[in-house]
């Protein structure tokens, strides 16, 4: 069987919008005080772009610490959900290795959990295009704690079935601020931030079912793998209410 291409498994998130937006954790308001340390600026009244908004969960953290917000989205079926949850923030079409905005028109461009599906070598100078002086690019993403036996378990066995666990794939110490920027234009300052979220069992199986490894995998693969995840934590958890924790991996690059 021929491995996923990358645009496969891009694209495979137009299928699952309504998964996605119930299911995926949030970010916690401490990565939002780290942006604004990083960047030496506050999110309030900045003009923000939101790359990859997805069906808007980052999108609505930023315009309720008062930005003013734009989403940019290039999936169908992932800005119809933004649309219909958000209908109060603007959306365009459009995707960060071309965006859609004029020259110095953004005090923030943020990308949530989406930077690696750009093509870096082109979205990094778009971002600095795109950026006024003073302005900042940053980037993060949520990944899953290995220092944590049951999440290390789990990590693992997803890797056996599906291949790179899709909450840690890329996530290679000091490896992803290379990554990030190949034109090496970009000055990145790395912090990770450790919050947790309590969440049924369900909910945490339809959280990590909705990750690109396991959709373009089809429903018989990941039903089954499922089902024998849930019957594995319903013995380590058996009130049926898991504790997720996350490392959120931040970077932030100030433009001068």
């Amino acid at each position: 069987m021929t491995a996923p291409s990358h645009t496969e498994r891009a694209r495979s998130f137009d299928a699952a919008a309504a998964q996605y937006a119930a299911n995926r954790p949030s970010y916690p308001p401490a990565l939002f005080d780290a942006i604004e340390e990083l960047a030496g600026r506050p999110l309030t009244g900045a003009r923000v772009v939101d790359v990859g908004a997805g069906t808007g969960i980052a999108t609505t953290l930023l315009h309720q610490r008062g930005a003013d917000v734009l989403a940019v989205e290039p999936g169908d079926g992932m800005a119809a959900q933004f649309r219909r949850s958000h209908p109060d923030i603007p959306i365009v079409r459009g995707n960060g290795n071309a965006l859609p905005l004029a020259a110095a028109s953004a005090d923030f461009i943020t990308y949530a959990q989406a930077w690696h599906w750009t093509d870096p070598a082109r979205s990094a100078p778009e971002a600095l295009r795109v950026l006024r002086p003073g302005g900042a690019l940053a980037l993060w993403w949520n990944t899953t704690p290995l220092d944590i036996p049951w999440l290390a378990a789990q990590a693992s066995r997803i890797d056996r079935r599906f291949g790179a666990h899709p909450a840690v794939e890329q996530n290679s110490s000091g490896a992803r601020a290379a990554l990030a920027d190949p034109t090496g234009r970009l000055d990145f300052t790395r912090r990770k931030v450790r919050w947790s979220r309590r969440v049924p069992l369900d909910t945490h199986l339809a959280n990590i079912g909705s990750h690109s490894a396991f959709l373009v995998h089809g429903t018989e693969a990941s039903t089954a793998f499922l089902a024998e995840e849930k019957r594995l934590l319903l013995d380590a958890f058996p009130d049926g209410i898991i504790e997720e924790t996350y490392d959120v991996d931040l970077l932030v690059a100030p433009i001068t």
